[in-house]
């Protein structure tokens, strides 16, 4: 034991020399240099899962240099029995707890706050991505998963990688372009750490120390990298990236004949400064963006889909992160995204430019400053619009900011036919301000903000407010929410999901986790959420007993009992099928139960299951919704998305049996080449989408695609698909080059 805490001890203690070299590195998965055997190593890994207490299981060893281009990784993951790894599939930027992986968290701001993260498997799959919010907004029980909105693996860019597994262990080298992070110049130290998921053993390793009631990727126990020397610009860090694409397509409903076009665009990304960045795109084109996936809407409000498209993703915590998730002054996707309300899917509102200036002025300033021009659009009768957003940002003590936002929505025509100039009463904005606090040892964390919209039709009650406090320990975690939105707030380049109203929120939980058993940890917990006004009261409430438990093998169960209260203060049809309404000023208390259960990933067939089931306003629902997986290792994963309602209401309102099916099949041929098909059919909208993609990436993110979508009328006279009646159809042909200079 005392050995134990003296290992714990120097890990936690020591930093890591970093020395620069004048010998060629060959990114072949070899270590053979000999700048590797002189480079300090970085040992020693502490698991974080199941325990956070003990040495990892099968160690890590991890060494770095680097020279005028590029900083090198070379890691060596110890493996002892079996030599069989796990990965999803040969597809990049994979994910999840139990796929074999080492990572590099770098913390080149110094902030603890945002940071790039660059993984390999044994396979030698890359993913990279990038930290905000100190990578840990969802921390707690048992670090069982990274929130998506702290960790976002969509972000891409050019590195180079290698591993190769031998006997007893594997190696993984990397090579990333000091052009591709972002960083001050003339710092002589970064923050890092390493991190690594071994299959066999289901557990998780850190080479910093970090308690496993937070995220793994928590950048509040980063230790020092130290260089030889301050690191210099790394000199002209300019890439151009063309494309070029053809399209056809046709909207058959409206008996429209079929529409081809040919088009040139790209982006262009200049680095400023070495840690200030300016993007620019020229008719940008989001068609090689997978289609997103259909759900069944219950839901009095509007479904939030994320961001997955490349212009948008660096630094978007400085335009994103304002306000809380119900309540954003601006959200990306309403820029140059349509819905098409027959099939329920998103269309593309064509963009002829935009320009995004982000990133960090010096160690405490960061802005964001971002100018969009989108195209009108006769479908939906939408002028040539501008959007505009500023935002800037200043440190404050260790981990903590204040930032302000600013959202300009101007249109540029008075109507779709309208000369091409500013109508100076159509137009909406918004300005905001936000405090985000994070203590040193990430016990505490929280925000408060202020936002108010201003346009030409309502002026009073255009305001939305809010805090948030969270306390995490060892065994206690407890976040409290706090929020209030004027009747008139409207950001219409935001996301809100409703207005007027005043809500308190509180979750609790208590861990304890057994030092043997199957059973990781468990937690039981309790959980409230109340929103009403003035003029009715309370709106909706819901209590609800929790408990969740996270198993050695990775699996995952969470349930709760909720009793729950909704008043309708507008007509509504709960079935979900524009039937009948239940009546306005009604009110109904519903008791149901929610479970959740994730198998483990390592195997080969796998299932997320989940249920909703209960009292459901004046009737009872039955649920049941999840995704059934199985991987042929490497090569893809075969699953099945499925979601079951099943309404039963009184008479005269609706009952309905709502499904939503999606099978899926991920073919990855080789690390380059992939293809990707799924079928959604969605008896809601009496839609069937089939969505087919492939991709080749031909050289390092340059690709070509091939995109084809169609939709076909379901559920009509007792047929499930009539494939006689298409809907929309659309066959996408891109090709897309990386040239730095």
């Amino acid at each position: 034991m005392l050995l134990l805490l003296f290992v714990q001890f120097q890990s936690t203690a020591q930093s890591l020399h970093i020395k620069k070299t004048q010998e060629a590195i060959r990114i072949d998965g070899i270590l053979d240099e000999i700048v590797w055997q002189n480079a300090e190593v970085a040992g020693d890994f502490i698991q974080y899962f199941p325990y956070d207490t003990s040495a990892a299981v099968d160690q890590t060893e991890v060494r770095l240099t680097y020279d005028d281009q590029f900083i090198y990784i070379g890691a060596k993951m110890y493996r002892s029995g079996s030599q069989e790894y796990v990965t999803p599939s040969l597809r990049r930027d994979f994910r999840g707890p139990s796929y074999d992986v080492i990572a590099v968290l770098l913390d080149t701001y110094k902030d603890r706050t945002n940071a790039f993260t660059f993984g390999v498997n044994p396979f030698g799959v890359q993913r990279e991505g990038l930290i905000a919010g100190g990578g840990n907004r969802t921390g707690g029980g048992g670090g069982s998963r990274q929130s998506s909105s702290s960790v976002s693996f969509d972000w891409d860019n050019k590195w180079y990688s290698a591993a190769k597994i031998y006997d007893g262990y594997w190696i993984a080298e990397m090579a990333i372009p000091f052009k591709t992070i972002r960083y001050k110049e003339g710092l002589d130290s970064w923050y890092l750490n390493f991190y690594r998921t071994d299959s066999k053993n289901g557990e998780r390793s850190t080479w910093s120390p970090i308690p496993r009631n937070f995220s793994i990727a928590t950048l509040a126990f980063s230790k020092e990298l130290l260089w030889d020397q301050p690191l210099e610009s790394p000199g002209k860090n300019i890439s151009i990236i063309p494309y070029t694409s053809f399209q056809t397509l046709r909207d058959y409903e409206e008996k429209m004949p079929a529409d081809s076009k040919f088009t040139l665009g790209g982006d262009v990304k200049v680095a400023v400064t070495p840690s200030l960045n300016l993007d620019m795109t020229i008719n940008p084109d989001f068609s090689q963006v997978e289609v997103d996936e259909q759900v069944t809407n219950l839901d009095r409000f509007e479904i939030f889909y994320p961001e997955k498209r490349q212009f948008f993703l660096e630094n978007a915590d400085l335009f994103a992160d304002f306000g809380s998730s119900r309540a954003r002054p601006f959200f990306s996707r309403r820029i140059g995204i349509l819905q098409d309300t027959s099939t329920g899917l998103n269309i593309q509102n064509p963009l002829y430019f935009g320009t995004r200036l982000s990133g960090k002025i010096d160690n405490n300033w960061r802005i964001g400053l971002m100018s969009i021009q989108a195209a009108k659009d006769k479908t939906v009768s939408l002028p040539s619009i501008n959007y505009t957003v500023a935002s800037i940002q200043r440190k404050i003590w260790e981990r903590s900011n204040i930032g302000m936002i600013f959202v300009n929505k101007q249109a540029f025509q008075d109507s779709i036919g309208g000369d091409f100039t500013t109508n100076p009463l159509a137009y909406n904005r918004v300005f905001g301000m936000d405090f985000n606090y994070a203590s040193v040892d990430n016990q505490w964390t929280g925000k408060m903000y202020y936002h108010q919209s201003f346009d030409n039709y309502k002026t009073d009650s255009t305001f939305s407010a809010g805090a948030e406090f969270n306390y995490n320990t060892y065994h206690w975690e407890a976040r409290t929410r706090l929020q209030s939105i004027g009747a008139n707030y409207n950001p219409e380049v935001g996301y809100v999901r409703r207005t007027d109203i005043m809500r308190s929120a509180t979750t609790v939980y208590y861990n304890f986790y057994p030092k043997k058993g199957p059973i990781q940890s468990h937690a039981p917990g309790f959980d409230y959420d109340m929103i009403g006004n003035k003029k009715y009261g309370f709106l909706d409430w819901d209590i609800n007993f929790l408990y969740r438990v996270n198993f050695q093998n990775t699996s995952r169960l969470n349930m709760r009992l909720r009793k729950e209260y909704t008043y309708l203060f507008e007509p509504f049809d709960p079935s979900g099928t524009d039937g009948p309404e239940l009546p306005f000023d009604t009110e109904y208390t519903m008791n149901l139960v929610m479970i959740n259960y994730q198998s483990d990933q390592r195997k080969n067939l796998f299932f997320d299951l989940s249920t909703r089931s209960g009292e459901y306003y004046n009737g009872y629902l039955i649920n049941l919704s999840g995704e059934t997986s199985y991987r042929f290792q490497p090569v893809g994963v075969l699953s099945l998305n499925f979601t079951y309602n099943g309404v039963r209401l009184p008479s005269p309102y609706n009952s309905a049996d709502l499904f939503l099916i999606g099978p899926k099949i991920d073919l990855t041929f080789t690390k380059n080449l992939f293809w990707t098909t799924f079928i959604q059919y969605n008896n809601q909208i009496n839609n069937v989408n089939v969505n087919s993609r492939f991709q080749w990436r031909y050289k390092p993110v340059s690709d070509l695609y091939l995109v084809y979508t169609d939709n076909y009328l379901a559920g009509i006279d007792g047929r499930i698909i009539d494939f006689t009646q298409p809907k929309y159809r659309a066959f996408v042909i891109k090709l897309t080059y990386w040239l730095n200079i």
